[in-house]
C-alpha cells in the first residue's frame, strides 16, 4: 500500500499544482489604459526594469536611487516613466523538487523498488525483428541524471536479428562538450561481453554521475559492418523511475551541431539508483514541502500585491517567473507598454543594475538618438552557444549567436518594440532574453549603436551608462558617490 501511494504521489501533486494556479488569485497590470478613447500617457523614455518576484530589496534600493531622481527631478518627472516587470506566478514547485533551478519542471520520480541493488536497463528488447542496420557509422543518446545514478556496464545491439556480433564496435560515454570519455567498452565478433535481451553487454568502471550530469553515449563502428539500431517507436526507454531524463531519438530529429553521432538507439546501458534511501526520504518529503511552499507563494503574493499599490511602479505579466521565462517575460512587457503608453525609446535594464540617468538623457539628447528601428547598446558578436548550464541552449541551431546587446541597459526605438508586441505570440523565446533579442532583432536589421558605456560585467567607470550585478547596498553606495563627488566609482 506504501508503494502504491508514492507511486501514486506525482500524479497527485501535478493535479495541486493545476489546481493551485487556477485558484490563485489574478495580478491586474497595473496602469492600463482603462478608457478606451482617452489619450495614452506620453513619456520620452519608458523604463522596463526586469525584476524577480523575491527582489524587493533590489526594487527598493532603485527606488532609493535612481528611480527616486527620476520620480523627483523636475527634468525627468514627465519625460520618463520607470516599471518594474515581475511574473505574475511564482512557481509552485519546491526548488528541491524541481529538475533545475532555472526553470519550473517538476522531478517526476517514482519510489524505487526496495533492495533495488540489482542492474536496470535503459533498454530492452523483446523482438528481436526491430533490429535493422543503421546507415551512419556514429549513433548517439543524450541524457541528463536528475537523482545520481552509477554506470555498470555499456551496451550494443547484436548484427542482424541473430544473437552475434559482426562488427568491431566502440561504445563511449562522455559528458556533453567534453572530448575525453568517462568509461569505454569495446566491442567485436571474438569479444561480445555477455547478453541480456538482446543487448551485449561489457562491464566499466563505476562512477557516481551526479544530479545534472548531462551525458552523451556513443556508438561508433570502426569496420564497413553497419550498426544495428531500432525504430525509435518499437522499444521504451526505461528512465529509473525519472532519474534520468532521455533527449528524443524520433525519426528525422535534427543532430545538434557538436553532436557525435546521429540520434537514436544502437544499444543500451546499465545502472544502479545510488542513494535509493535518499531518493525515497524525498518522495515521503514532497508533499509537506509542497503544502508549506503553497503558504510562502501566498505570502508573497500578498507582499507583492502590497508593494504595487504602495509604490505603482510595477507591472505584471503573465508567465511563472523563473530564470527560462525571462524572454516570455520581457515580450509580455513589450505588448503591455505598446497598449498602456506612447513613447519614443524604451529602456531596459535588470534590478541589480546602476543606471547612470543624468549620462543617459546627455546622450540621448546630444547625439539626436530619438530614431527609428534603433538599438543602442554594448554589442556581444560571434558569442558562443552554451550546450550545457544556465546558458544551456539546445534549440538554436548555429554555433554563436547574432549580435545581442548585453542586458544590464540597451535602449530601442518604439516601432520595434511594436513589432516585439505584434509578433510576440510568433517569436520563439531561446534560453537568455538578452541572446532572444539578438536572434529577434535579426530578422529585422535595426541600426545598432554600438556603446560600451552600457557595461557587461561588474565593473565601475567614470563614463558609464550601466553596471550590472551589484547588491542593494552596492547599488546604493554607487549613487550616494555619485551624488557626493559626481564619481560613482569613489570619492577622494
Amino acid at each position: 500500500m506504501r508503494r502504491l501511494a508514492l507511486f501514486l504521489l506525482p500524479c497527485a501533486v501535478a493535479v495541486l499544482v493545476h489546481l493551485w494556479l487556477a485558484q490563485r488569485p489574478s495580478f491586474a497590470p497595473l496602469d492600463n489604459n482603462t478608457h478606451p478613447d482617452a489619450p495614452l500617457p506620453f513619456y520620452e523614455v519608458l523604463v522596463g526594469v526586469l525584476s524577480a518576484r523575491h527582489h524587493y530589496e533590489l526594487r527598493q534600493a532603485i527606488r532609493v536611487t535612481w528611480l527616486g531622481y527620476i520620480r523627483d527631478h523636475p527634468r525627468f518627472q514627465h519625460r520618463v516613466a520607470v516599471k518594474f516587470i515581475v511574473g505574475q506566478h511564482g512557481c509552485p514547485i519546491p526548488e528541491e523538487d524541481r529538475e533545475d533551478l532555472y526553470s519550473c519542471s517538476l522531478l517526476n520520480f517514482s519510489e524505487p523498488v526496495t533492495g533495488q541493488d540489482a542492474e536496470m536497463e535503459t533498454v530492452t528488447v523483446s523482438d528481436p525483428s526491430v533490429l535493422v542496420p543503421a546507415d551512419v557509422s556514429a549513433i548517439a543518446l543524450d541524457f541528463k541524471v536528475l537523482h545520481p545514478v552509477v554506470i555498470t556496464r555499456l551496451g550494443v545491439f547484436p548484427s542482424g536479428t541473430r544473437p552475434e556480433l559482426q562488427s568491431n564496435v566502440t561504445v563511449k560515454l562522455l559528458q556533453l562538450d567534453q572530448e575525453e570519455a568517462v568509461v569505454t567498452a569495446r566491442f567485436s565478433s571474438i569479444s561480445t561481453g555477455t547478453m541480456v535481451n538482446w543487448v551485449w553487454y561489457k562491464p566499466v568502471e563505476q562512477f557516481i554521475l551526479p544530479k545534472g550530469f548531462e551525458g552523451t553515449l556513443v556508438w561508433e563502428s570502426l569496420d564497413s559492418t553497419p550498426l544495428t539500431t531500432v525504430n525509435s517507436s518499437s522499444v521504451e526507454l526505461n528512465d529509473g523511475g525519472g532519474v534520468l531524463k532521455f533527449s528524443s531519438i524520433a525519426e528525422g530529429v535534427l543532430p545538434h551541431r557538436s553532436a557525435l553521432g546521429f540520434p537514436g538507439l544502437a544499444g543500451g546501458f546499465r545502472f544502479t539508483i545510488y542513494d535509493e534511501e535518499g531518493l525515497s526520504g524525498l518522495l515521503r518529503g514532497r508533499s509537506t514541502r509542497m503544502e508549506e511552499h503553497a503558504s510562502r507563494l501566498r505570502q508573497e503574493d500578498a507582499a507583492l500585491q502590497e508593494e504595487s499599490l504602495r509604490h505603482g511602479d510595477m507591472v505584471f505579466v503573465d508567465v511563472v517567473d523563473t530564470y527560462r521565462n525571462v524572454p516570455s517575460k520581457l515580450l509580455q512587457f513589450y505588448k503591455w507598454s505598446v497598449g498602456s503608453a506612447d513613447f519614443n525609446l524604451l529602456l531596459k535594464t535588470d534590478d541589480d543594475c546602476y543606471i547612470d540617468v543624468d549620462s543617459v538623457f546627455m546622450k540621448i539628447d546630444h547625439k539626436d538618438l530619438k530614431r527609428k528601428n534603433f538599438w543602442w547598446g554594448n554589442f556581444r558578436q560571434s558569442w558562443a552557444v552554451d550546450r550545457i548550464g544556465k546558458w544551456q541552449e539546445l534549440e538554436y541551431a548555429s554555433p554563436a549567436y547574432p549580435a545581442f546587446a548585453c542586458g544590464s541597459g540597451y535602449v530601442v526605438s518604439h516601432d520595434l518594440v511594436q513589432w516585439f508586441a505584434s509578433n510576440a505570440e510568433k517569436l520563439k523565446a531561446y534560453q537568455g532574453e538578452d541572446v532572444s533579442m539578438g536572434i529577434w532583432m535579426a530578422a529585422v536589421g535595426p541600426q545598432k549603436y554600438q556603446d560600451a558605456g552600457w557595461l557587461c560585467e561588474k565593473e565601475c567607470y567614470l563614463d558609464m551608462l550601466s553596471s550590472p550585478q551589484h547588491s542593494s547596498q552596492e547599488l546604493i553606495t554607487l549613487w550616494d558617490r555619485k551624488r557626493t563627488c559626481g564619481d560613482p566609482c569613489g570619492c577622494p
